[in-house]
């Protein structure tokens, strides 16, 4: 902690506070070294607060996929009922943890007591490998000392994050925030002596991914890396905490999703050299495997054979799945350029990529490449200007969020949720390129469908349009809103004598 001492958020605070207020409490209460490292890892965009979920459902989803690590969370009792949603909603079949609190064991810090002995209780080294804590927003902006919790009980390592929605701008660099913290621990165990070796080790030097990838693709990338004498290497987020030393233990790294900053940052300091972009398409195949053959040492000769093996066939599928349409591309995943350049290799016009991501250097020959055939890409996009972009362009196919797809198909345009439909397919090498024409002929063929579908609702469920079942609006009961008034009003005047 850096200073100050837990206390209660301001009057009007709160998780509905606002950022400003919220940032202010957090600063006050000694958390400005933490603001300020969310800050520089995360830099805000034109939205004051996150546009879909709050940002620990990807902290919470990367813990809850590891074995054998422990999850708890403190927060309001609301913001916790919603984010056990994830345990759900992944089948991950894990307890959350929840540590309650008040304003009085806030103020008297006995909330920081009351982690503490759950923290203790979590250890058990028969059980879990490591304890997650995290911090969501109220107990950041009271100023909560994670920081002074034991780092490990009975050999159990004990992570403290603070993952507060008014300083993670979208869950995507949530995951990093855990993912980053969890390497850091990971690499001074490494450097203070001999540590587990992973389950699955290959012989050859590794290349470790950094994003949250189709299982199919680190199997193709793989094969895409073998003829350089290379291999890949457990990705982050890990799913154990062993494939954290088998990470680090690489010759080069692949932030193939470019928002993982404090990732990059702790391979960095274990002196890894780290390469952007992905393997997707001819051109991007072509660069990328110069670039890791490049950082990895691998040779000329080898990559050249790399490059032989994979681009004829990457060329082959893209060849004989053509894709002849207009597309707009928008998500919160990071892999949302990936996407559009290998759409654009297939044939499509891409007029717009947005993400709810940052601009980060990791992407750049991405943003270089679409840009030089006339693709906008909007970093941190907020939704307005994602709607606003398919409505203007009015593609063949919205590839987008749920909030966009929703405004597409009420708007007679076929469209697809980019995160359960783009990204659950393989993205990279000749499996990459063919899979993405099937998609986007899929949704395509279902065009006159869908302007069929709106021309017959036409109307429903406007204001003055009629519901199901009815052929004429229908009529308000006589003297309906008068008695409702009247009800309201000795309503209000019973609650106001109660108050009195």
């Amino acid at each position: 902690m850096d200073g100050g001492a837990p206390r209660p958020v301001p009057e009007g605070g709160g998780c509905h506070g606002g950022r400003e207020t919220m940032i202010e409490a957090a600063r006050a209460a000694g958390k400005s070294a933490t603001m300020d490292r969310l800050g520089a890892d995360y830099p805000r965009g034109p939205h004051d607060q996150p546009q879909s979920m709050c940002p620990a459902f990807g902290s919470l989803r990367v813990g809850l996929r590891m074995r054998r690590v422990a999850t708890i969370l403190s927060g309001s009792a609301c913001c916790v009922y919603g984010l056990t949603f994830t345990s759900h909603f992944y089948g991950a079949r894990r307890t959350v943890g929840y540590v309650p609190f008040n304003s009085e064991t806030l103020v008297t810090g006995k909330l920081f007591e009351d982690i503490r002995e759950a923290v203790h209780k979590a250890a058990d080294p028969e059980q879990v490998d490591a304890v997650i804590i995290t911090n969501l927003c109220v107990p950041t902006a009271s100023g909560v000392p994670l920081d002074l919790l034991p780092k490990q009980i009975n050999g159990v390592r004990i992570i403290g994050i603070d993952v507060p929605g008014f300083g993670v701008p979208t869950h995507a660099e949530a995951k990093d925030v855990l993912a980053g913290a969890m390497l850091a621990y990971a690499r001074r165990e490494a450097e203070a002596g001999p540590v587990a070796r992973p389950r699955e080790q290959a012989d050859l030097p590794t290349v470790s991914l950094i994003g949250e990838l189709f299982p199919a693709d680190p199997v193709g990338i793989g094969a895409l890396l073998a003829p350089m004498g290379l291999a890949v290497g457990p990705a982050t987020p890990a799913r154990e905490w062993r494939d954290l030393y088998g990470a680090l233990d690489c010759v080069a790294v692949a932030a193939v999703h470019p928002f993982y900053v404090a990732s990059v940052r702790e391979f960095r300091a274990a002196g890894r050299p780290v390469v952007g972009s992905g393997p997707v398409g001819v051109d991007g195949t072509a660069a990328w495997l110069e670039a890791i053959g490049a950082a990895a040492g691998a040779g000329a000769e080898k990559i050249d054979a790399a490059k032989a093996r994979a681009l004829p066939a990457i060329a082959g599928a893209l060849k004989a799945a053509p894709i002849d349409a207009t597309v707009t591309v928008s998500g919160y995943e990071g892999s949302e350029l990936l996407v559009a350049r290998l759409l654009v290799e297939a044939g499509a016009r891409v007029p717009y990529v947005g993400t709810a991501c940052p601009r980060t250097e990791w992407s750049a020959s991405d943003l270089e490449w679409l840009e030089a055939r006339g693709v906008h890409v909007q970093y941190r996009a907020s939704l307005e200007q994602d709607i606003a972009a398919m409505l203007d362009v009015r593609p063949d196919l919205a590839l987008g969020t749920t909030p966009v797809v929703q405004k597409a198909k009420e708007a007679g345009i076929p469209a697809l949720y980019f995160t359960n439909m783009v990204s659950a397919r393989p993205l990279f090498g000749p499996a990459g390129a063919g899979s993405m024409a099937g998609i986007v002929a899929a949704q395509t063929r279902g065009a006159e469908r869908f302007r069929r579908m709106v021309s017959f609702f036409d109307g429903v469920g406007t204001p003055a349009g009629p519901g199901y079942g009815f052929r004429d609006i229908p009529s308000e009961p006589p003297g309906f809103r008068d008695r409702q008034k009247r009800l309201r009003a000795a309503r209000a005047k019973a609650e106001e004598a109660v108050g009195t």
